[in-house]
C-alpha cells in the first residue's frame, strides 16, 4: 500500500508529529508512506513532498488578510503538487491541515473527486465546515450548522483585515468538501464527532480515533535537575504548554492566575516567543517554542501539574503528553479537552473561570493521593499510546481499501 499523507508541517507540532507517526506505522507494516507539507526542514522516515514555498504563502496569506478567501490560493503550487500525486499514484491519500496558506482547496477536491483512491481526513478542527474560523467556540458562534454569514470571529485564525467572505467560503467549500464519493472522516475526540453530526459533512462516515502519544518518550524522568536550571527546586511548578500562546489559548488567564496563586507557586510556559518571554509578569517563567520531545518530557515530569486553559481545542495532545510523563491535568471544558482525564487523573474547569481554575489546582496540590502520577501514566498506556491509536489508521486504511476493492469490482 502506498500512503500519501497530507499536513502544513512533518513532524512538527503535534498534528505534524501524529503524520510522522502514522507514517512510521504503515512502514513497519510493510507499506509506502510519502508525507506532502509545505514546511518541510524537519526530519522525516517518510518520503517528503514540498509544497508550495514562502513567496506562494505569502501572497496566499495576502489573499487572506484583504480578501478572506483562505484556502483558495496556492493555485500553481497545488497544479504542480497534483501532478506529483499522479506519479505516485497512492492507494490511500490521508488529508490533515490543509489550511495554512499553501493549497488551493478547490484545484485540490476537484482533483480528488475524480480518482479512485479512497480519502481519509482527520480533522484536527473546525475550518473544514465553516465559513471561516478554525474554532467557532471563543466567538460562541453557531452559525455554522446552517450557513455562516456577518462572522463575528473574522480577527480570528486565518485572520481577514478588511473583508467579510464567510458565506461564500461556507457555500464554496460545502460544495467541494461534499462531492467527494469515498470519503472517511476522523475526529480525535468525541465533542468534534458531534459538531461533525451537526455540519453539512454529516453524511459520511466518521471513526473515532484518540490522538496517541510515544509512551517511551513521554514517560516519567526525573526533573529534579530542569527544576534546579529553572531555578524553582522545591517550590510548587505549574506547566502550561502550547505551540502558539495567545488569549483563545489563555495566556492571560495564566496572568490572572498569577495574582491569585501564592508566590511559591511557580508558573513555567513553553511556547512563547522571545518577545512573550520578555514581558512576562514576575513568577512566570517562559521557555521558547521547542520541538525537542525529550526536553519535553522533562518539564512535564518536573511540574506538579499541567494546566492547560485553552478556550479552543478539539483533543489537545499536551494533555495526553502529561498524562504520559504521570503528570495530572487541570485543563477547561473546552472541545475534547476533558475526554482526556478521569476523576483520578485531572480537574475540568469552566472556561474562563478563574476562581474556580485556582481552587482545581490548589485541590491537585492538596491531594496528591488523588491524583497519583502511576494512575496518570496509567490512563495514558491504556488509552493513548501511539502504537495502538496510529495501528488504529493502518486497520483504517485496509478497511477502507477493502471497501473500495470491493466496489470497484
Amino acid at each position: 500500500m502506498k500512503l500519501l499523507q497530507i499536513n502544513t508541517s512533518v513532524n512538527s507540532g503535534s498534528h505534524g508529529r501524529i503524520a510522522e507517526n502514522i507514517g512510521l506505522s504503515a512502514m513497519s507494516a510493510g507499506h509506502i508512506s510519502f508525507i506532502a507539507a509545505t514546511y518541510t526542514k524537519r526530519p522525516s522516515r517518510s518520503e517528503v513532498i514540498s509544497i508550495s514555498n514562502t513567496i506562494d504563502r505569502n501572497l496566499h496569506g495576502l489573499k487572506t488578510r484583504l480578501l478572506d478567501h483562505h484556502g483558495f490560493g496556492s493555485s500553481r503550487a497545488t497544479r504542480v503538487f497534483v501532478k506529483k500525486i499522479n506519479e505516485i499514484k497512492p492507494d490511500i491519500i490521508h488529508l490533515h491541515n490543509i489550511h495554512g496558506y499553501y493549497l488551493n482547496v478547490g484545484i485540490l477536491f476537484d482533483f480528488l473527486k475524480n480518482i479512485k483512491s479512497p480519502v481519509v481526513w482527520t480533522l484536527h478542527d473546525c475550518w473544514p465546515f465553516t465559513g471561516h474560523c478554525s474554532h467557532f467556540q471563543f466567538a460562541e458562534c453557531e452559525k455554522w450548522k446552517i450557513q455562516c454569514y456577518n462572522c463575528p470571529n473574522t480577527y480570528g485564525y486565518p485572520a481577514s483585515w478588511l473583508i467579510d467572505n464567510s458565506r461564500k467560503n461556507f457555500i464554496c467549500k460545502k460544495n467541494l468538501f461534499t462531492e467527494l464519493k469515498n470519503l472517511t472522516l476522523v475526529t480525535p475526540s468525541h465533542w468534534l464527532e458531534k459538531q461533525l453530526s451537526e455540519s453539512f459533512l454529516s453524511s459520511y462516515p466518521v471513526k473515532l480515533i484518540y490522538n496517541g502519544v510515544d509512551i517511551d518518550v513521554f514517560k516519567p524522568k526525573e526533573g529534579t535537575t530542569i527544576r534546579s536550571k529553572l531555578g524553582i527546586e522545591k517550590r510548587g511548578m505549574i506547566l502550561g504548554v502550547s505551540s502558539i500562546w495567545n488569549q483563545r489559548k489563555g495566556l492571560y488567564d495564566f496572568y490572572r492566575l498569577r495574582q491569585l496563586l501564592d508566590k511559591e507557586i511557580i508558573i513555567v510556559l513553553v511556547g512563547l516567543t522571545p518577545r512573550q518571554v520578555k514581558n512576562l509578569p514576575p513568577g512566570i517563567i517562559g521557555i521558547v517554542r521547542t520541538e525537542n520531545v525529550s526536553e519535553l518530557a522533562e518539564l512535564y515530569s518536573a511540574a506538579d501539574m499541567l494546566v492547560n486553559p485553552s478556550y479552543v481545542d478539539n483533543f489537545p495532545n499536551v494533555n495526553i503528553e502529561a498524562l504520559a510523563c504521570g503528570t495530572p491535568v487541570v485543563t477547561y471544558n473546552t472541545g475534547g479537552g476533558p475526554e482526556a482525564i478521569d476523576q483520578s487523573t485531572g480537574i475540568v474547569v469552566d472556561y474562563g473561570n478563574i476562581n474556580e481554575l485556582r481552587k482545581g489546582i490548589m485541590t491537585v496540590f492538596e491531594s496528591e493521593d488523588t491524583y497519583r502520577s502511576s494512575q496518570c501514566r496509567e490512563r495514558a498506556v491504556n488509552l493513548f499510546s501511539s502504537k495502538d491509536r496510529f495501528g488504529d489508521y493502518i486497520k483504517l486504511y485496509e478497511s477502507v481499501l477493502e471497501n473500495n476493492n470491493s466496489i470497484v469490482n
